[in-house]
């Protein structure tokens, strides 16, 4: 699995959601996992350094790459089970390479007018990508969403903007908790921090609910292939 993390708008937690799911895999999946920084701003590198001082933690290997990537991404799907890449808030040749090979594609938005009016150009974006890379999965994850119950309608109305556009949602969502800040600080995840807490289990949320995706996908298209063969 090559897992993107990317987008064209900057401040939405995409380098917080990768490095919390990085340390899902290789934590709680007991899994062999590359953590790969595209990010200029190296929010992650940062986190990595600070993971790797501290002994007690899980080791997970990371580097940085930038521009034409594509295969370098294939190659350490062939050495290890889980590739997660975090690209930078902004449309490049980087992030364009990414999204030619990954298997999986998560674009996070807050549920903000700024976030959201990212959402045509992510929508050609998304369209271009997949006339070459026909078998991503690209979803919109809602993050830093606030937690007031009077402020639910401004989520679900964030991803009914986000289907106008053609782009499938998540039902998982992340909230605005100091947790995530507080993990990050120390070169942690929430699932280590607090492994029970709501944050952990928002994170738990969204990977399963893209795992399940892919199963679903991939019954789809081996339906279709058993439909050709029948009628061949």
């Amino acid at each position: 699995m090559i897992l993107l993390v990317g987008g064209e708008k900057g401040g939405s937690g995409k380098s917080c959601l990768a490095q919390n799911i990085a340390v899902y895999f290789a934590k709680e999946k007991d899994a062999s996992v590359m953590l790969v920084d595209c990010d200029p701003q190296k929010t992650t590198s940062d986190w990595i350094q600070a993971r790797h001082s501290a002994p007690n933690l899980p080791w997970i290997n990371c580097v940085q790459l930038y521009g034409k990537i594509r295969y370098e991404l294939l190659s350490f799907e062939n050495h290890y089970d889980y590739v997660v890449v975090d690209c930078g808030g902004q449309d490049s040749t980087t992030l364009r390479a990414a999204m030619s090979v990954a298997s999986h594609v998560l674009l996070p938005l807050r549920p903000k007018r700024r976030d959201l009016k990212t959402l045509p150009h992510m929508e050609e974006l998304v369209s271009s990508c997949q006339m070459v890379n026909p078998r991503m999965i690209p979803r919109v994850v809602l993050t830093q969403c606030p937690s007031l119950p009077n402020q639910a309608g401004r989520i679900l109305e964030s991803k009914d903007v986000c289907r106008s556009y053609n782009l499938a949602v998540l039902n998982s969502v992340t909230f605005s908790r100091n947790l995530y800040d507080d993990s990050e600080e120390c070169g942690e995840s929430v699932l280590e921090i607090e492994g029970d807490s709501k944050a952990a289990q928002e994170i738990r949320n969204i990977i399963s609910e893209i795992t399940s995706i892919a199963v679903e996908e991939e019954d789809g298209v081996r339906g279709s292939e058993i439909g050709w063969q029948a009628v061949g």
